[in-house]
């Protein structure tokens, strides 16, 4: 442990010290110090590894303060959660960069919680996405692949849908993401069945949705419901 800090503390005094690249300004910017957590030793080389590849990130060891924290699993569930809340709480870690192997089967909005800002699917992780994330999180910004995002947009609607408005907890006359596809698509011209199509629903779950949102706006046909989202900049 005292050779590794040395040898850390050497490259980060050889950042510092090195010369602008093309005139640029003398004072380099501190790197992202990155802290790694996996589940096997292979796996924690591979991308401690990347930390060391590049000079504007710096691997600190675990017990330390990082900028931000990367936690690498191949499937992550339930357990994975736990480590990233026992993880958060230590208040060291920064934000997290989840690489995830095969399998997500977490609740998205809980590793939210646990301070997840990004994930990267391991077949997809290169050097360059890898320290472009890291990057990222350093200056407050987040990034989720498509297939997670569309999961944590759902749940938000479910839990708008489902908890909020029943309990009189949020404004009835606002669209969910859904609803508002539906509108959007039927004031383009598509019908019921093109609509599904397009959404990857049935046609009864389509017109199911559109009913619920008539009946909860009380408009009177779809020409009112699409004219009154248009007018009320809903869609």
């Amino acid at each position: 442990m005292t050779t590794r800090k040395a040898a850390t503390g050497t490259r980060t005094d050889a950042v510092r010290q090195a010369p602008p690249p093309h005139g640029g300004p003398a004072a380099q910017a501190a790197p992202v110090r990155v802290a790694v957590h996996a589940a096997d030793p292979l796996t924690h080389a591979g991308v401690a590894g990347y930390v060391e590849g590049d000079p504007r990130l710096l691997l600190v060891d675990r017990t330390e303060q990082a900028d931000a924290t990367v936690l690498a699993a191949d499937t992550v569930g339930g357990e994975t959660l736990g480590a990233l809340h026992r993880l958060a709480a230590t208040r060291t870690t920064g934000p997290f960069l989840v690489i995830a192997g095969t399998r997500w089967t977490a609740d998205i909005a809980l590793a939210a919680e646990c301070g997840v800002r990004a994930v990267l699917w391991r077949r997809d992780t290169t050097p360059d996405t890898f320290t472009r994330a890291l990057l990222d999180l350093s200056e407050g910004r987040g990034c989720l692949p498509p297939d997670l995002q569309g999961r944590l947009l759902d749940q938000i609607e479910r839990t708008y849908r489902d908890v909020l408005i029943p309990q009189g907890l949020a404004h009835t006359r606002r669209l969910t993401v859904r609803e508002a596809d539906i509108l959007r698509l039927i004031s383009e011209g598509c019908d019921l069945a093109e609509i599904a199509e397009k959404l990857a629903y049935s046609e009864r779950t389509v017109k199911n949705i559109l009913y619920r949102v008539m009946g909860r706006l009380e408009l009177r046909n779809r020409a009112h419901a699409v004219s009154y989202a248009i007018r009320s900049g809903l869609i």
